[in-house]
């Protein structure tokens, strides 16, 4: 009896490691990829400031009156007073905005990186520092004071009458440009829940998440719906922050996404998900081209005859559409299978755009379309 019961659990596990080999590798992904913790996100900051010690390359001022009226008002509270109806003339200052995003849990004195952006007609920013800069939140706190010199990944320059420029240059980071001066307030939880939020709505993988979550400490996760998970932590910080950490890095296996093709019209791109599908269908595919084309003719008079020399223009239109029969496009269930009988149709990607929205009307197209 016992060498049967050793037979047969031998037998059982050889059965699921060829079950395990065949139904192909599984792609895990941590909590932490997948959710994010209710409460805890970034939070935006904007200022406007000035950027001094261009060479030459800062806004004209007679095109950006905020640009002077901001100098004025700096030298003012320097206590350098101008005289009424000054005219500044300066090449080496830019007004610019000041964004950064405040990270949850910052706190006084922490350092954050800030991007800097031209809102005048400079040319470039590059060489360029960033006098003191309040940045302030939504709610119109200054929440971190922003200065320094700035990085520009671009470089340019131009002669009689020639230019060129590599990257972009009026825009440009100052990394670790800010000092955080006031703290968001963040709540991590409320009272003995901590709630996880997936980041795309689906039932099946908020159900493997609470699984997952059981499985390393029983009874303590439960799905509100299909992207929030509540889940109940110690009251301790230490010892909250501990069980979130171990939390965050358990693995799950995410459920397979619904069937969706992305195409862009403006450049024509197409991206679809392994689930895409087709079904049986008749595809027309032709291309019209139109031609425009000038002519240009000189009527030459007799010779003595006194008349003139007239150049004249005449346009010639030809439109060209080679015939198209109606294909045969058999159905595929994998994304190979999709790819090949698109493929087939032979069509560019501007006309392929317009041929998935025909085949999705018609329900050959078995995936949601979304144009963006």
């Amino acid at each position: 009896m016992l060498n049967f019961r050793r037979r047969l659990a031998f037998t059982l596990t050889a059965l699921l490691a060829v079950s395990a080999f065949l139904s192909g590798p599984t792609h895990a992904e941590r909590i932490k990829d997948l959710t994010s913790v209710a409460g805890v996100r970034d939070n935006q900051l904007v200022g406007y400031g000035l950027v001094v010690g261009l060479d030459g390359s800062g806004d004209q001022t007679t095109q950006t009156p905020f640009t002077v009226q901001s100098i004025i008002n700096m030298l003012g509270n320097m206590g350098v007073t101008l005289a009424p109806g000054t005219n500044l003339q300066l090449k080496n200052v830019a007004a610019v905005m000041v964004t950064a995003n405040l990270p949850a849990f910052a706190r006084p004195g922490q350092a954050i990186d800030i991007t800097v952006s031209s809102m005048g007609n400079a040319k470039s920013l590059r060489g360029g520092t960033l006098v003191m800069t309040p940045l302030k939140g939504a709610d119109g706190q200054v929440y971190a004071m922003a200065q320094g010199n700035m990085v520009v990944g671009g470089a340019g320059a131009q002669a009689g009458g020639a230019a060129q420029t590599i990257n972009h240059l009026s825009a440009g980071r100052i990394p670790r440009g800010a000092t955080v001066e006031r703290a968001v307030p963040a709540m991590l939880g409320q009272g003995d829940y901590v709630t996880f939020e997936l980041k795309d709505t689906d039932f099946g993988t908020a159900r493997r998440v609470v699984d997952a979550i059981n499985m390393a400490a029983p009874g303590t996760a439960e799905a509100l719906d299909g992207r929030s998970i509540q889940v109940r932590a110690p009251l301790d910080s230490t010892a909250r922050v501990a069980f979130l950490g171990r939390i965050e890095n358990l693995e799950v296996t995410p459920m397979q996404q619904a069937a969706k093709v992305i195409v862009n019209s403006r450049t024509g791109s197409v991206v679809m998900n392994q689930k895409v599908s087709l079904q049986d269908c008749a595809v027309a595919h032709g291309s019209l081209t139109v031609t425009v084309n000038v002519q240009t003719d000189v009527s030459q008079p007799p010779p003595f005859s006194r008349g003139q020399t007239v150049v004249t223009q005449s346009g010639l239109v030809n439109i060209d559409q080679p015939g198209g029969a109606l294909m045969n496009i058999r159905g595929g269930t994998n994304l190979a299978d999709v790819v090949k009988a698109l493929n087939a149709l032979g069509a560019n990607p501007m006309d392929l755009v317009s041929i998935l929205q025909a085949m999705k009307a018609a329900g050959a197209l078995r995936a949601e379309l979304e144009v963006i």
